[in-house]
């Protein structure tokens, strides 16, 4: 009975063992970058960041066809062509970065769902905009790995600026205004990257899930960066199996189901995380004893 409900849909079905590959690889290098989007304040930042690549990717596809590698460039373009103008509009004019990013990003989701709409059916905006994680393929599968790949090794080279830029952003611009600006730079690059795997897999509305959802969870379980980052691999992860093994015995599309499994861990962390859950705060216990 438990070998055929959790085991045989990955043992019987190629497709299902793909679709878990590809899941752990967005957990396994999307669900760090969303730790410290959370910790800078940045999770709206993420969301978007995943609808800003939309025109680039739709563009690939208008001219090309569902071509990953054309896609995958195109949505790398739009996300830094949006993150730097976000930026630059922040710089010389009164509106704030937020509301300019919810401005680009408004647009952008507009204008990628009517570049889709010119060429494609409505089968293929559906899977730009929800993902095809039940049907990648082995060129995604090498996307997703290597962004994972690239994500861990650049976040292992930046952690202490990063972590420190997070609890003191002020101490470490005083102490080396060029590393702060660098590793921003980097970090937007990385959050690029993995929204755009994100989209192969998930499409352009749920690509954050596996990013932020993880990350949100883990706060509610510890305060440590390193701990809260593994606990969100780790929700990521369990959150990838479970939502693909619901949906193949259920019958309910694999990519929302995925962030259903995610969000639900998110709402009993809620209650009952030992690091600010509501339990806790509720009740609290005796912090002094005779």
């Amino acid at each position: 009975m438990i070998h055929d409900t959790l085991i045989a849909p990955f043992v019987e079905f190629a497709f299902m063992r793909r679709a878990l590959v590809g899941a752990l690889a967005l957990a396994l290098g999307g669900a760090p970058v969303g730790v410290f989007l959370m910790l800078r304040r940045m999770s709206l930042t993420g969301d978007a960041m995943a609808h800003a690549i939309l025109p680039g990717a739709a563009i690939g596809f208008l001219v090309y066809g569902l071509s990953l590698p054309a896609m995958t460039l195109g949505g790398l373009a739009a996300g830094f062509a949006v993150a730097l103008l976000a930026g630059l509009v922040a710089r010389v004019t009164v509106l704030r970065e937020d509301a300019s990013l919810a401005a680009f990003y408004l647009v952008s989701l507009a204008l990628g769902v009517v570049i889709v709409s010119l060429k494609g059916s409505n089968v293929d905006l559906l899977h730009v905009l929800f993902g095809t994680v039940l049907a990648l393929d082995d060129a995604t599968l090498y996307l997703l790995a290597s962004v994972a790949t690239v994500t861990l090794a650049a976040l292992a080279l930046i952690y202490r600026p990063l972590a420190l830029e997070c609890a003191d952003p002020n101490f470490l611009r005083s102490v080396s205004p060029r590393a702060g600006g660098i590793v921003h730079l980097i970090f937007l690059a990385l959050v690029v990257l993995n929204l755009v795997a994100g989209f192969h897999a998930l499409g352009t509305l749920l690509a954050v899930g596996l990013m932020m959802l993880p990350a949100a969870t883990a706060r509610f379980w510890s305060a440590d960066v390193t701990i809260m980052t593994i606990v969100a691999v780790a929700v990521g992860a369990v959150s990838g199996y479970a939502g693909l093994v619901l949906s193949y015995h259920a019958g309910l599309p694999a990519g929302p189901t995925i962030i259903l499994v995610a969000g639900g861990f998110y709402l009993i962390s809620l209650v009952a995380g030992s690091a600010g859950g509501l339990a806790r705060s509720l009740w609290p216990g005796r912090h002094l004893e005779a």
